[in-house]
């Protein structure tokens, strides 16, 4: 800070001499000069909170004709020096297509074709800025960088097939991974595995926020202190949120409350040096080994054919990960389980798995357990002797129930279960759920309980539910009017549960979820696939509800005026949920709805948005409205519309949407061609 503030008092006082003094000093003097005087400041990249705590002191804040501009690369930093109301914060995105192709135009034809792209050029450019996904600094790099090569398709192509080499090795290029680097090396410790491990997934690859903080618990990552409340989970979050704030991890947010998070192919490149660096992971891709070393994880792609050979007998690996494996036998798996006793973590997800070896009991340490989207049907009872055992995920697999050994799990935390259905198939016939025996209830560091078989059953669920304390995930399938009205009793003494979803046996039963009265006030997710005869009044109070999904209500009456004021609503999905011929959207409400999903909403024949509805609308989705003659006019009041799909609508509806009407009719596309993407199916 004191060569800051030394650097400062020769710019404004045009000091000749190295100014001398201690802190203090030096303050008083920049405030001294600074008082009277009409000025703007810029301190860029700045990486620590303290600097502003220093320098606010140096600067006179009744000056109204001072400008003080601060850029970072560390939401917190940005949020910390805003003091007061007048302080303005612009976060900045990726650039869009639009904007980055035209940054990469102005730089790589600077020199000729009058800064445009020449036809032959184009898809590789196109190639070549997605690849830079839009980053500024990467852009005009690599166009820089084109703008002096030769303006032919075989010279490009050599740069887009080696642009992760060139980033590092060409000295027009190497300042941008030196430049990201600094967000990685200005990490604490604790982050710095954290932000490492998405060197172990595939480039591109969306991981859901839930998943990878239960893989960095089962790597011991989280530390809490005693006399912390928080669980590990929360402080897992608050990680991954700080790698967020650092603008080092992206995500997509889905439902409202998942994040997808990925990290830039420029980052992953830093990452992944590092990771070759500290023998940090083992990556086989195609049977060919990525980094040398002995490490305490395991990346595998594409094949396992040979694996174990090149890996060689290393019994330091606690970690296995499988991604686009094509063929994975039983042989493999048992010799895995032989030769790595010490695993805690088994990743294997959507692998081509069908039965799940008694062997996995001997794995003492295993932690987490990832076998959804296989094929795999029975879970062996040797499972209850995994007592280290966290998670267990069998979403999408083909197991329809537990064994009795489960409850030995003392130490699970989440349990996800659900047999393999088609996830855009919403239909009640589906069975779905997983039959679940007495005793879960014994589980009571339980958080997670997806997906629970209500009927038929010969276990008291209620009874059961009412024992886990700890649930903030919930699904029950299959529910009947019956035991809905028990249930509801039992959800409002749930006062932890963050995400609930319920779906009925069938689309005819009634069931009654008035008996709620005290709904869970942390709730962020509430799916309701049943038949209700009202909307509850509850849901009108859920202030920390970001997502909602209503399947097969089939309500008389709109149901909007009980949703429309919730203040952190993000997401709302209908499925069969309104039978009335008007929907209005109201001047104000849905403040801060970014998506809207309509789905065959068989009585609809009128839509109206009014001004000032819908303001940060950026998604919506129209699906089998039967009645529905055109697009509301009214769409236009969607300015922050970006994605429009429009499904198995009517054809005069479609037709009315052609730009270019061949019968003379008018067109209605003016209604929508505000919105940058449109989709017809």
């Amino acid at each position: 800070m004191e060569k800051v503030l030394k650097s400062m008092i020769k710019q404004i006082c045009q000091a000749k001499e190295e100014p001398n003094g201690i802190i203090e000093e030096l303050i008083e003097t920049l405030r001294r000069h600074s008082e009277t005087k009409r000025y703007m400041f810029v301190f860029d990249d700045v990486w620590k909170i303290d600097f502003w705590e220093v320098i606010k002191h140096a600067l006179p804040v009744k000056n109204k004709r001072a400008r003080i501009i601060i850029t970072t690369r560390n939401t917190t930093i940005a949020n910390h020096v805003k003091d007061t109301p007048y302080d303005h914060v612009q976060e900045l995105k990726a650039w869009s297509l639009e904007l980055a192709w035209k940054l990469f135009c102005k730089r790589a034809f600077r020199f000729e074709f009058e800064g445009c792209c020449p036809q032959e050029l184009v898809e590789l450019s196109c190639k070549i800025v997605s690849k830079c996904q839009g980053l500024p600094l990467a852009i005009a790099a690599v166009a820089g960088l084109l703008s002096k090569k030769e303006k032919t398709q075989l010279e490009w192509q050599k740069v887009l097939d080696n642009l992760n080499y060139e980033f590092n090795r060409n000295p027009q290029l190497s300042s941008v991974p030196k430049i990201l680097s600094f967000s990685y090396h200005d990490l604490p410790y604790h982050l710095k595995s954290c932000i490492l491990y998405f060197g172990i997934f595939p480039e591109d690859y969306l991981v859901l926020d839930n998943k990878l903080c239960r893989l960095w618990i089962a790597e011991d990552f989280i530390v809490k202190s005693r006399t912390d409340d928080k669980t590990l989970e929360q402080v897992a979050e608050e990680y991954l949120s700080e790698l967020i704030h650092r603008n080092l991890v992206s995500f997509e947010i889905e439902y409202g409350v998942d994040r997808m998070c990925r990290v830039h192919d420029l980052i992953r490149d830093i990452i992944l040096t590092r990771v070759g660096e500290l023998c940090y992971c083992q990556i086989v891709d195609e049977n060919k080994l990525r980094f040398k070393g002995k490490s305490r994880r395991l990346s595998i792609y594409g094949t396992t054919k040979g694996v174990l050979n090149v890996v060689g007998d290393d019994s330091k690996i606690r970690s296995i990960f499988l991604f686009n494996i094509d063929e994975l036998t039983e042989s493999f798996i048992v010799n895995v389980f032989e030769k790595f006793k010490l695993l805690k973590v088994l990743e294997f997800e959507g692998a081509p798995l069908d039965r799940l070896p008694k062997e996995i009991g001997n794995l003492f340490n295993l932690k987490y357990l990832n076998l959804g989207c296989t094929t795999v049907k029975m879970v062996p009872k040797s499972i209850g002797k995994l007592r280290n055992l966290q998670t267990l995920n069998l979403f999408q697999s083909s197991v329809q129930e537990l064994p009795t050994e489960i409850k030995k799990l003392q130490n699970l935390r989440h349990l996800e279960v659900e047999p393999t259905t088609d996830l855009a198939d919403y239909s009640l016939d589906v069975d779905r759920g997983v039959v679940i025996d007495k005793g879960i209830g014994s589980l009571e560091e339980l958080q997670t309980l997806m997906s629970v078989r209500a009927y038929p059953s010969t276990v008291d669920l209620v009874k059961e539910l009412q024992r886990l304390k700890k649930l903030k995930y919930l699904g029950i399938y299959q529910l009947t009017a019956e035991i809905g009205k028990t249930l509801g009793v039992s959800i409002s003494k749930m006062k932890q549960l963050e995400e609930l979803i319920l779906r009925a046996i069938n689309e005819v039963d009634i069931i009654d979820l008035k008996c709620i009265s005290s709904p869970p006030c942390f709730l962020r997710y509430l799916q309701l696939c049943c038949r209700l005869q009202q909307m509850p009044d509850w849901i009108s109070k859920l202030q920390n509800l970001q997502g909602l999904d209503l399947h097969f209500s089939k309500f008389t009456n709109e149901p909007f005026q009980y949703i429309k004021d919730l203040p952190n609503l993000v997401y709302v999905g209908m499925h069969q949920t309104y039978d009335g011929e008007e929907l209005h959207f109201e001047e104000g409400s849905f403040k801060k709805l970014k998506q809207l999903i309509l789905r065959q909403l068989g009585g609809l024949k009128v839509m109206k948005i009014d001004r000032g509805a819908l303001p940060l609308l950026e998604k919506l989705e129209l699906d089998s409205f039967p009645l529905m003659k055109e697009m509301p006019s009214d769409i236009q009041h969607l300015t922050n519309l970006k994605s429009l799909n429009i499904f198995r609508m009517p054809r005069e509806f479609v037709d009315g949407l052609n730009p270019n009407r061949e019968d003379g009719s008018i067109s209605h596309y003016w209604k929508i061609q505000h919105v940058p993407f449109i989709r017809y199916w």
